[in-house]
């Protein structure tokens, strides 16, 4: 019997042991490399482009001999104004990417010896950049698309004499999200959250190229698609699978994501769930990479990435 790849050695090329044993100068220069890797690590001015730059290596700093503005290896990215160390920041990105199913906050800021507060933000900070990497991919070829609900679960009182219809609008909880997932077999995988599964015909409308052949369960609102496409349907009340329909590729990633807000998050915020949605889309698509590459993936993505509107001073805004 053929090992799966995740157990073989070659799907294990970074460890938190390694970062460690080669300290912080060496994570600083995988941040740099990664930062700017076409001039090998020399710094490059996010102000002007200038390539000539004094070093300030008390600081880790650079002055630009163009604009003579200061910068740092972090300048302009997620990591702005950080605290962390470079080795910290490298070793939460391969605790992040190692975890298949996502990890929490909580066991994060343990992991790191850090602020729970601190922990929240620098994960969902990459989820952020992560989902960078497929922000304006058209989806071609076989396209699979479905949609998962989320949240919304309305408790029965404890008496039956005090239980309500959890069926009616009245008496739901209003937190009820659906995760739209479209997925390209063999490529990405988007995602959306909304209110109805019916809103995933306009998502496909904008995403989806009018070439590709569709694939979609038998839920009325998936009619509108054959308007515009080739369209494969599948009736899950008789099979999951009828020769080459079905939507078996986008179930495998709601499976992953149900996973990882049940079994890691326990709950998430209906207001955040796109990050979560984005986190589990990418962990799916990278899935055959070793988890060194993973890490190079993530902290590439996270440097190629300004600074977050959503996540900076986050703790701040909410107080």
């Amino acid at each position: 019997m053929a090992q799966h790849f995740l157990l073989s050695a070659k799907a294990r090329t970074l460890s938190l042991k390694a970062i460690y044993s080669v300290g912080e100068d060496k994570a600083y220069e995988t941040f740099c490399k990664l930062r700017w890797p076409a001039t090998d690590g020399e710094p490059v001015c996010p102000h002007c482009g200038g390539l000539d730059a004094y070093r300030i290596t008390t600081r880790r700093r650079f002055k630009c001999k163009a604009c003579l503005r200061q910068f740092s290896v972090t300048s302009g990215t997620i990591f702005a104004s950080r605290k962390m160390s470079f080795v910290d920041l490298l070793a939460a990105i391969c605790i992040i990417v190692n975890a298949a199913k996502g990890i929490s906050a909580l066991q994060l800021s343990r992991d790191l010896d850090c602020q729970h507060k601190t922990a929240f933000v620098l994960a969902h900070k990459l989820r952020e950049a992560m989902a960078a990497e497929t922000k304006d991919t058209m989806l071609d070829g076989e396209v699979e698309i479905d949609g998962a609900y989320f949240h919304g679960h309305v408790r029965p009182a404890n008496e039956a004499a005090n239980r309500i219809d959890r069926r009616l609008a009245r008496n739901q909880t209003g937190k009820r999200r659906v995760v739209i997932a479209l997925r390209q077999r063999k490529g990405r995988t988007r995602t959306f959250v909304g209110r109805h599964e019916s809103e995933g015909v306009d998502i496909a409308k904008r995403i989806v190229s009018r070439t590709a052949i569709m694939h979609a369960d038998e839920a009325a609102h998936w009619d509108a698609l054959h308007a515009g496409w080739q369209v494969h349907r599948i009736n899950h009340s008789e099979a999951y699978c009828t020769g080459d329909s079905c939507t078996n590729w986008a179930e495998s990633f709601f499976s992953r994501l149900r996973r990882m807000v049940d079994g890691q998050h326990h709950t998430v915020s209906p207001q955040y769930l796109y990050q979560y949605a984005n986190h589990a889309a990418w962990i799916e698509d990278n899935r055959r990479l070793d988890n060194g590459a993973l890490a190079n993936r993530a902290l590439g993505l996270a440097l190629a990435q300004k600074v977050s509107r959503n996540w900076k001073g986050y703790w701040q805004r909410s107080r």
